[in-house]
């Protein structure tokens, strides 16, 4: 009999294969004391099994194939630089001298208040980097606890033949994803992915992104639930799974398969086409990047320049902020990489976060989406920002570069914000630095405040950037990463196109640029209202940017916009949603 399974789609897709799970296990952690004279040697053994770590994930590094995506290296590269962190080295060397206590207790000590740190960040893509401390932590645990050979001689979890005949590639089914392992099966030619565990926004998901493997994970008990060897499909766009599927529906399904590729290979040959309605109207694709590697597979992909670099990876895991020097050093290589224009949003952490030489910026709020976060925190701590602010000024030199301030609410923080940047600017020249003309300081659009006031605003900021995603949930009051309202949160409520057709319009009476860098952007379900909206300038993952270039060029703008003006004029979200299939 069949069964159906749902979860979250990270990797599009239609993957059919026959099931593997693969056990991997919890680990068991003994806590024990350590004998004062034996101490020394624990700390030995410790330092000893994050060798091996490293060595087992330069295994996995090198056997990538060329031609490779940069960021597949990069993914691996990040564990390895956890592997020398001071949160991962020093502090769990000092509890096990501290506390006499074994290794293993040390580290998972260490882990679980780094774990409690990342659980407390409001920014979705920076709280699932807790995967990648799980993931570390698990390997330094699977070394000292001597249960290496289970997960094969790389460290990594092997595919093992499934009795029986096997015509077709396995459906890998397992509790949680790390990268290494992406890589690893990706070259054994799997058909898709199921993770128990995970989100759209971790390393792996990206990875499995990148390489095209159709990946569901959040499908709790699936391990339980599936048999291996039964005949299993992976719908990567919906969400879903088919275990032991009728003949029908395999047929359906490969049908959808075959679809799919002539779809990709014809997105293929858009990647130098210009983004040009069919009356006439440029569309700028702009891209949203993390790692100095991403540039280049957004240049690639046809990309115009980047709309969204995030800074906050400098700032992450370490006693102290990064010197003036080291930011500089690491804007100007990803400044330098980018052909097009770059704009740069200045830190983005908050309040739950560690800012200063591993003090807290102050008590913990019992709501730090609604506390001293983004600009609000960078115009308390104004050293923080003005060595920032210095470092992306003189990168600006290597290119075209934009400042964006995240989290405005207000003119008066924007206007603070551009004072701290005249004045840095105004030290620079006379320390004789090279600078670029005036630098474009422009405002994120995340808070309702800022749409509303968006008229005001626009007399100041010389660029607008929406970033959905806080905007979203700032509107509709909803955490948009708690399972439990989760489902409430709907880009296609009335009030949420409101405010987004209000700063379109503010910039335009204004001659402002509004662009939008939030995960609406890359979604194609909604490029055709924006589009509708008046929305000229997209910045997206890289992996979208083809597809909604796509719906661009078959699009009509003017009568777009002609029609989303009725349609916003529907008050029920449901009603809305069935509308916009009209759109298609």
């Amino acid at each position: 009999m069949s069964l159906w399974l749902s979860g979250i789609g990270v990797a599009r897709g239609i993957g059919i294969g026959r099931a593997q799970r693969l056990h991997i296990g919890e680990l068991e952690i003994p806590e024990y004391t350590i004998a004062a004279e034996d101490i020394e040697h624990e700390v030995v053994r410790y330092y000893g099994a994050q060798r091996r770590a490293k060595e087992q994930l330069r295994a996995v590094r090198s056997t990538i194939p060329g031609g490779a995506p940069d960021e597949i290296a990069a993914f691996i590269d990040t564990h390895l630089l956890m592997l020398d962190d001071r949160a991962l080295t020093e502090a769990v060397v000092s509890i096990i001298r501290e506390r006499h206590c074994n290794a293993e207790a040390a580290l998972k000590r260490q882990h679980d208040a780094l774990a409690a740190v990342f659980e407390q960040m409001e920014d979705p893509y920076l709280r699932s980097r807790r995967d990648d401390v799980d993931q570390v932590a698990r390997r330094v645990l699977r070394i000292l606890l001597r249960q290496e050979r289970a997960e094969g001689a790389r460290g990594e979890t092997p595919i093992e033949p499934i009795a029986g005949p096997m015509t077709e590639s396995p459906v890998v089914v397992v509790d949680d994803l790390t990268p290494a392992d992406v890589i690893l099966w990706s070259q054994q030619g799997i058909a898709g992915l199921i993770a128990e565990y995970g989100g759209p926004l971790s390393h792996s998901a990206i990875l499995a992104r990148s390489l095209g493997i159709p990946t569901v994970v959040g499908v709790h008990g699936a391990r339980r639930l599936l048999v291996d060897g039964e005949t299993l499909i992976v719908d990567g766009e919906r969400g879903h799974a088919l275990a032991d599927p009728d003949p029908q529906a395999l047929r359906f399904f490969r049908e959808r398969q075959r679809r799919q590729a002539e779809y990709r290979a014809a997105l293929g040959r858009l990647k130098d086409r210009p983004a040009i309605s069919r009356d006439g109207v440029k569309i700028r694709l702009l891209a949203n990047i993390e790692l100095p590697e991403d540039a280049d597979e957004a240049a690639a992909l046809g990309a115009e320049g980047v709309g969204l670099y995030r800074t906050e990876f400098l700032f992450m895991n370490r006693r102290q902020p990064p010197s003036e020097d080291e930011q500089y050093e690491a804007y100007a290589r990803v400044v330098a990489r980018v052909a097009g224009p770059i704009t740069i949003r200045t830190l983005d952490l908050g309040a739950d976060k560690q800012v200063d030489s591993g003090r807290s910026a102050g008590p913990l709020p019992n709501n730090p989406a609604l506390g001293l976060r983004a600009i609000r925190l960078c115009l308390k701590e104004t050293a923080l920002f003005r060595a920032q602010i210095r470092a992306l000024l003189r990168a600006s030199v290597h290119g075209r570069v934009q400042i964006m301030l995240p989290m405005i609410s207000h003119v008066s923080e924007f206007r603070q914000a551009q004072a701290i940047i005249e004045r840095a600017r105004e030290e620079l020249s006379d320390e004789g630095y090279p600078l670029t003309d005036p630098i474009t300081v422009g405002a994120m659009i995340e808070v309702p405040a800022a749409a509303l006031a968006a008229d005001s605003l626009a007399r100041y900021a010389r660029f607008f950037s929406i970033g959905t995603n806080d905007l979203i949930q700032y509107t509709l009051a909803i955490d948009r990463v708690d399972d439990t309202v989760n489902y409430l949160y709907d880009p296609l409520h009335p009030a949420v196109l409101r405010l987004i057709r209000m700063t379109i319009e503010a910039g335009e009476r204004a001659g402002c640029p509004v662009a939008m860098c939030g995960e609406m952007a890359g979604d194609p379900r909604y490029t055709r209202l924006l589009l509708g909206l008046g929305l000229t300038e997209f910045s997206m993952r890289p992996a979208s940017l083809l597809e909604v270039k796509r719906l661009i060029i078959d699009a009509d703008i003017a009568e777009l916009r002609q029609r989303v003006d009725q349609l916003l004029r529907l008050d029920d979200a449901p009603e809305l949603t069935g509308a916009l299939l009209s759109l298609y």
